[in-house]
């Protein structure tokens, strides 16, 4: 590292100490909890703590609409659309955590950074844009290679970065003149203009973070001056901590009848989001017996729905999950809400498995359950019983994540089935199943079916291709039902994530079902109030 380096990492680090060094009397402290590994490079992150990190502490052209399926303006005021071209003016009021103004260049560099690393989110992005060039210093143009509907949607996972920061930052790497990017500074520090900026850094436990008093979208009142985002904390020491005052907001994970306990407690209430969340039995398309349409239809039929959802419940208001009807959840574009929920019919799925070429006694059924999860050991549980009863031997086995989306990334490795949540990744459609079930996509714990289909595919790339929302509508309600005829998942439930929060602590975002954001873009802690009495 330079001189030059060295001083600007030091100048980065008084403004972080002092950001903390506010009286302790007044500071105000967001502990919130996550599950590891929280990753704070914007152009790595995929999963859901992750998503949480760059939501604030970094920046994007467009946001997700509260309401609904698209998007509204953000660190773009305005973008006009002729075509393939999609111009955008950016806001001239917005500075990064160095004190550097957003320019035209960031967005460039932070695009060209994205694709060139190929990681996190990447793919969405890829073989559609031609070129992105600064205009003049507030002004952006992205030139596709062709329509592409989802693409402003998919424009809330372009984070952007500081990129004189970045710059200045650079280590060897494999990245040709731009050597590692950047990737080990921003291992460990920020290059965002979000609400909070990075002041230390453990991806295994906890990320601190200090609010950015010039960010430009504002603060609700009482927000916090430091957030401590904690990882990995085991339901018990939770349910402790909360009880004690000593945690703000729970993570999404607790079991339900933990949830319900705490719900009793006069200090602490409940709070949710849901609508873009699926929670799919992924079932290995490639591996006998379920390469066989049939048996995973069988398999689909047997499924115990209600009995799941019973299982989900906390209390009479919440629970964590409602009944699904097909593989679109209810916040996107072409859900059904007059299509009959899946249901369990023990007939259907003895007639399928008749016409299955396997005979399910000589294959076991491997079931993988998540181990950081508890509520889904009861799922596997309940389904060991359920498909034991169509003559299947089950083997039932508990699974750290880290190693699940290993296993699962390959046919081979990958169990028969296994239960993973795959939230959208943008407002629309597109993110959900294209991620999941086009076959050109490279195998990740969110297309863990493995599944090849031309008729899928051919009606996912039309819908990339038409404008028309309406007639978009039409394909994706198309895919509903052929997804369901194909069976590549069970659609076992829509999740919502239900958290305890002391009564302290006022979530605007997470209080109205109303609120149909993409998940964890409504975990925005600069609209979280924390009240003196804490």
């Amino acid at each position: 590292m330079t001189i030059k380096h060295l001083m600007m990492a030091s100048a980065l680090a008084l403004t972080s100490a002092a950001a903390l060094a506010a009286p302790a009397a007044a500071e105000r402290v967001l502990r919130v909890a996550d599950s590891p590994i929280g990753e704070i490079d914007p152009h790595l992150g995929n999963d859901l703590t992750d998503t949480v990190l760059a939501v604030n502490i970094y920046d994007t052209l467009v946001f997700p609409r509260a309401d609904g399926p698209g998007v509204v303006p953000h660190l773009a005021s305005e973008w006009a659309i002729d075509g393939a071209v999609y111009t955008f003016t950016l806001r001239d009021d917005v500075t990064f955590h160095s004190g550097n103004p957003l320019t035209a260049d960031d967005i460039v560099f932070s695009y060209n950074r994205f694709m060139d690393m190929g990681q996190g989110l990447s793919s969405m992005f890829a073989g559609q844009v031609e070129t992105v060039e600064a205009v003049d210093p507030h002004t952006v143009r992205f030139t596709l290679t062709a329509p592409f509907a989802p693409f402003l949607s998919n424009l809330v996972r372009l984070h952007i970065v500081d990129s004189q920061l970045v710059l200045a930052n650079l280590a060897d790497g494999t990245y040709g003149e731009m050597g590692d990017y950047g990737a080990a500074f921003l291992n460990g520090h920020d290059a965002g203009s979000g609400a909070y900026m990075v002041t230390s850094q453990n991806p295994q436990t906890e990320t601190v973070l200090a609010k950015f008093d010039d960010y430009f979208g504002g603060f609700i009142e009482n927000a916090a001056d430091t957030v401590r985002y904690r990882y990995g904390i085991e339901a018990s020491t939770m349910r402790a901590l909360l009880a004690r005052g000593e945690h703000d907001i729970s993570d999404e994970f607790l079991p339900p009848e933990v949830i319900a306990a705490l719900a009793n407690d006069p200090n602490l209430h409940l709070i949710s989001q849901g609508g873009s969340t699926g929670d799919y039995i992924k079932l290995n398309t490639q591996r006998a017996p379920l390469d066989d349409v049939h048996c995973r239809r069988a398999l689909s039929y047997a499924f115990d729905y209600e009995n799941t959802l019973r299982i989900l419940q906390i209390n009479g208001e919440f629970s964590q999950g409602r009944p699904m009807r097909g593989p679109i959840p209810s916040a996107l574009a072409g859900y059904n809400p007059d299509a009959p929920v899946m249901a369990q019919d023990m007939d259907r799925a003895r007639e399928e498995l008749a016409l299955c070429q396997y005979d399910p006694a000589q294959y076991p059924l491997d079931i993988a359950w998540v181990a950081e999860v508890p509520a889904r050991e009861r799922v596997a549980m309940l389904m060991q019983a359920t498909f034991s009863q169509l003559g299947f031997r089950v083997n039932v086995s508990k699974t750290p994540w880290a190693l699940l989306t290993e296993q699962v990334s390959n046919a081979e490795t990958a169990p028969h089935a296994a239960e993973i949540g795959v939230s959208a990744n943008s407002p629309d459609t597109d993110s959900l199943l294209y991620a999941m079930y086009h076959s050109s996509v490279a195998p990740t714990w969110m297309s863990a079916e493995h599944l090849k289909n031309d008729d899928v595919d051919a009606l996912l790339d039309a819908a990339r291709l038409e404008t028309d929302e309406d007639k978009r509508v039409e394909i994706y309600s198309q895919l509903n039902t052929l997804l369901i005829d194909l069976a590549p998942s069970i659609f076992a439930y829509e999740s919502v994530g239900v958290y305890v929060a002391r009564n302290s602590i006022d979530v605007p975002d997470m209080l109205n079902d109303d609120t149909r954001r993409i998940e964890m873009y409504n975990m925005n802690w600069n609209n979280i109030s924390v009240a003196d009495e804490q």
